[in-house]
């Protein structure tokens, strides 16, 4: 680990999702960013995020200055009921764990939108770059363990971020296909949010809706790989390497569904500076997402079509987004 300079504030910063949680150590120098340190946990290992933060703490003896964490919820009242996670995060017993007066606890989504500004145009793959220089409102998407959403909202000067839950608001299925999966989800679930289909477990949710209505046959090295790891991992690899049709139609069902999401969300916000999916699904299935079958979603708007041919959407590369964006949200809002 290397040494921060005295001239610069030490920040814990923390993406915490379903699947992993990531800690890392952080030199802020003005608006710079320099990563020190970092490691990542298996969520489900813990039975609070308490105990992983003293964990990492525990080896590293440098005197923190502030602490930012992003975590999968609503934040409310410096509290957050994890949605996939058996957890309650708050803010006041992670400030005693980390020795500090105050810990800034924001939405996952909300701390990658935060991240988003402190990128440089290497970390980002266009899928359509819109008119130059757009400017406006921006969006964020992100399908991973779950699916969230997040604005910016343009003040006349900078964006500025603000978290939301749009990945519960209902599903709106397109076409005969998706109409018959959605009564399928209804079946099992009651209530089918974007999240029952547009992340990791809803690729397998897709999968399982074309293989129990016997639109395909399963591999059975694939079933293998599915049992034995990450079943939408698995699902997605296969369909990338075209080793089962059934895996390569649930592939294509999952990238309509999240360029029409996609799209929804830029309406929603007018979001006429920018798009951005991120993520941990995306850049594993860039290939896949810059195919024609994505944008034709996205702006398959009827009359609002012109209005997002003109929205620049990119694909968010650095997998330390959230990071960034905690610790760039500690500096702004903590006094």
């Amino acid at each position: 680990m290397s040494s921060p300079s005295e001239a610069g504030k030490v920040i814990l910063a923390g993406d915490v999702g379903g699947t992993h949680a990531r800690l890392a150590l952080m030199e802020a120098r003005g608006e710079d960013l320099t990563l020190l340190t970092e490691k990542i946990y298996s969520s489900h290992d813990y039975s609070n995020l308490e105990d992983i933060v003293k964990e990492f703490l525990k080896p590293n003896t440098t005197k923190l200055d502030l602490a930012g964490i992003g975590v999968a919820g609503p934040i409310r009242n410096g509290k957050c009921v994890a949605t996939n996670l058996p957890w309650i995060v708050d803010a006041s017993t992670l400030a005693v764990a980390c020795g500090l007066k105050r810990v800034e606890l924001l939405n996952d989504l909300e701390a990658n939108a935060y991240g988003i500004s402190t990128l440089t145009a290497s970390d980002f793959a266009i899928l359509q770059k819109g008119i130059p220089n757009a400017q406006g409102n921006a969006a964020v998407i992100s399908a991973g363990t779950g699916l969230g959403e997040a604005g910016m909202y343009f003040d006349g000067a900078a964006l500025q971020p603000f978290a939301g839950e749009g990945g519960h608001a209902s599903f709106a299925p397109e076409g005969a296909v998706q109409g018959e999966l959605f009564e399928y989800l209804t079946k099992r679930f009651g209530h089918v949010s974007c999240e029952r289909v547009l992340s990791g477990p809803g690729l397998v949710n897709i999968y399982e809706f074309l293989r129990d209505t016997g639109r395909g046959s399963e591999s059975h090295a694939v079933v293998e790989r599915m049992r034995s790891g990450d079943p939408a991992a698995a699902i997605s690899q296969a369909a990338l390497a075209d080793e089962s049709e059934l895996c390569v139609e649930a592939l294509e069902i999952f990238v309509e569904i999240y360029g029409a999401e996609a799209g929804n969300l830029a309406l929603k916000l007018l979001a006429t500076g920018g798009v951005y999916v991120g993520g941990g699904i995306a850049p594993k299935i860039l290939s896949e997402l810059q195919r024609p079958l994505f944008l034709d979603a996205f702006l398959n708007k009827g009359r609002m079509k012109p209005l997002l041919e003109a929205i620049p959407v990119l694909v968010v590369l650095n997998e330390n987004t959230a990071l960034l964006g905690a610790a760039r949200g500690a500096l702004l809002r903590i006094p």
